[in-house]
C-alpha cells in the first residue's frame, strides 16, 4: 500500500496534537499517567501538546497527507539521553508545571525512560507514533516507520523506542527491534518494552 507521507510542520500542532490524543486514549501508559476516563479526556491533550512542541523544536514529526497518522523522531547522538537537551534536568519539571503540576507521574514517566534510554551510540529515538483509532491496523505506522529505518539502514544507524502496549511491541518485533532490557515496570503501573533495532545491510 502507497502512503503519502510528508514532514510535518508548525501550522500542523493543532492537528498533531488531536491526532496524539485520540490515538493514545487507551493506551494502557496514558491510562496509567491520566489514571481515569474523564480526567484523560480534559488533560491528556496537553501532554501531546508538549510532546509535540519538543519535537517540533528539536526532532522530525513524519505525517501522512491525510492527517492520520503521525511519527515523533529525535536524532540522539552517542552522549545523549533522547531527551532534547543531555544537559536539561529540569526538562520533566518543566513539562509537568506546563501539563498538569499536581501530576507527578507527568514528570515521572519522562524521567524513568531516559533512565532506561541506552547511550554511547549515536541513533534515532521514535519517541511515539499515533495512528487516529478509525485507520489502526491498516499498515500506516508500519510505512511511517519503514521510511526512517530504510535511511538507518542506508546511513548504518540504530534505533529505539519504547513500546508502551503489548500490541506494540509486536509490531516493533516485526520491523527487527528487539528488547534491550527487562520491561520497565511503571510504579502500580503497565510495563514499557524498551526496544533496540541494529541497522540491516544494504
Amino acid at each position: 500500500m502507497g502512503v503519502a507521507i510528508r514532514t510535518a510542520g508548525e501550522g500542523d500542532r493543532e492537528l498533531l496534537v488531536r491526532l496524539l490524543d485520540e490515538a493514545f486514549q487507551d493506551d494502557p501508559v496514558s491510562g496509567w499517567v491520566f489514571p481515569g476516563t474523564e480526567y484523560r479526556r480534559s488533560t491528556h491533550h496537553r501532554l501531546m501538546g508538549a510532546f509535540t512542541d519538543i519535537v517540533l523544536a528539536g526532532g522530525r514529526i513524519d505525517l501522512t497527507e491525510d492527517g492520520s497518522a503521525c511519527a515523533l523522531w529525535m536524532s540522539v547522538p552517542a552522549d545523549d539521553h533522547g531527551t532534547g537537551d543531555p544537559a536539561d534536568d529540569e526538562g520533566p519539571a518543566r513539562v509537568r508545571r506546563a501539563v498538569d503540576p499536581e501530576n507527578e507521574r507527568v514528570e515521572m514517566i519522562s524521567r524513568l525512560t531516559a533512565e532506561v534510554h541506552p547511550t554511547g551510540r549515536a541513533h534515532e529515538y521514535l519517541w511515539m507514533i499515533g495512528v487516529v483509532p478509525g485507520r489502526q491496523g491498516e499498515g500506516l505506522g508500519t510505512a511511517l516507520i519503514g521510511s526512517v529505518l530504510d535511511r538507518c539502514d542506508r546511513e548504518g544507524l540504530p534505533a529505539y523506542l519504547e513500546a508502551s502496549s503489548a500490541r506494540s511491541r509486536l509490531l516493533y518485533e516485526r520491523l527487527g527491534f528487539a528488547p534491550v532490557r527487562e520491561p520497565l515496570q511503571l510504579p502500580d503501573g503497565p510495563p514499557m518494552w524498551p526496544m533496540w533495532r541494529e541497522p540491516c545491510a544494504p
